[in-house]
């Protein structure tokens, strides 16, 4: 298994070489650059100058802006050298190698301090919702997938499964508006505060009132965080189950007197969980996947709102920076799926 695993780690290499060069291509090649933004703010607003696509050398010193202050933006972010030569693509993707070699991803074109404490500072929202919404999902959808089978073909089941696709059909953005609208604005019922994670008066609240207020505040986000896969594991646990207690052990012992709870919770409850783990893999990239619309729905400060401030912004160090580590999740995900079969089934052997 640890030589599984250091292959496994030795094979990320190449793939994260891969995706940081397709993501430091296609970001580049996008229309506009950070060049063009802060001319932008120069010209308050007045027509952008040359705002072709990636090079970054856009603008001529029109609107009053002069050669010399565009040439040294672009130096200033990197699109050319000292001796004011551009400089081509592939030597800035080069460089930024270079610096990730030294965990540098540079500085912020937008926030002007380091790519790294940026995101840091960014990361606890989402990673408090998104692992939070995860071990919610998983500790309710096993129990109820599991009683859905026991109880399969009864109106629990029919009913239960009625309710679960119609939870599924409602996309996140549609759920969060409605949510917002209806439980946290003014209009309807303003059960929930609307934004932020703690309310303005939060300091002066004694310790379980501070408490309350944080899960106040993050029930709403969390509804959103779940929908999208509830339904999916609840469904998944109910079938894995009906599969597995048709299979010959079951069946023996069923023959030989166990009880029917037993049968499911005991016998059959563990192999039932094999499918269930390969979603499980994704408990680390999961916590970003839906961060973006909920973070930009209830105006939360995660890493799902920095992404859009810095995609609008072609802030390009927090872009990569942000795809790198994201990246690092999702094949670090993959590898916990792996591990986590074995635990579930020492049977299963990937040397």
């Amino acid at each position: 298994m640890a030589t599984y695993i250091l292959r496994r780690i030795l094979l990320m290499i190449p793939t994260l070489f891969g995706i940081t060069l397709l993501s430091f291509v296609i970001i580049n090649l996008a229309p506009g650059s950070p060049v063009d933004q802060k001319l932008q703010a120069i010209r308050m607003g007045g027509a952008m100058g040359g705002s072709g696509g990636g090079g970054g050398l856009g603008g001529r010193g029109e609107s009053g802006v002069s050669k010399e202050v565009i040439e040294a933006l672009n130096k200033q972010y990197g699109f050319m050298d000292e001796d004011g030569n551009p400089r081509p693509i592939h030597t800035r993707y080069f460089i930024w190698l270079k610096n990730l070699s030294k965990l540098d991803f540079g500085d912020s074109f937008k926030y002007e301090e380091p790519v790294t404490n940026v995101i840091l500072s960014k990361m606890p929202v989402s990673l408090m919702f998104g692992l939070t919404a995860m071990i919610l999902s998983y500790l309710i959808c096993i129990p109820l997938g599991v009683l859905k089978a026991i109880r399969a073909g009864s109106k629990f089941d029919i009913g239960s499964s009625f309710i679960l696709f119609v939870l599924y059909s409602i996309p996140a953005l549609i759920a969060g508006i409605l949510l917002r609208t209806f439980l946290a604005g003014q209009s309807f019922y303003p059960i929930f505060p609307l934004g932020n994670l703690v309310s303005d008066n939060y300091a002066d609240l004694a310790f379980w009132s501070q408490i309350w207020d944080r899960v106040r505040h993050a029930v709403l986000p969390l509804v959103c965080y779940m929908l999208g896969s509830f339904t999916f594991l609840t469904i998944m646990m109910q079938n894995s189950m009906l599969d597995v207690v048709k299979l010959d052990y079951v069946r023996t012992a069923r023959a030989k007197g166990v009880p029917e709870k037993l049968v499911y919770l005991k016998h059959a409850l563990r192999n039932a969980l094999i499918p269930i783990v390969t979603g499980m893999g994704g408990i680390l990239s999961v916590m970003f996947a839906g961060s973006i619309i909920v973070e930009s729905i209830f105006s939360l400060d995660g890493m799902g709102l920095l992404s859009i401030t810095s995609a609008n912004a072609r802030d390009y160090n927090v872009l990569m920076g942000l795809i790198f580590f994201q990246s690092i999740l999702f094949l670090m995900g993959r590898l916990l799926t792996d591990i986590l079969y074995v635990v579930v089934d020492p049977r299963i052997d990937f040397t």
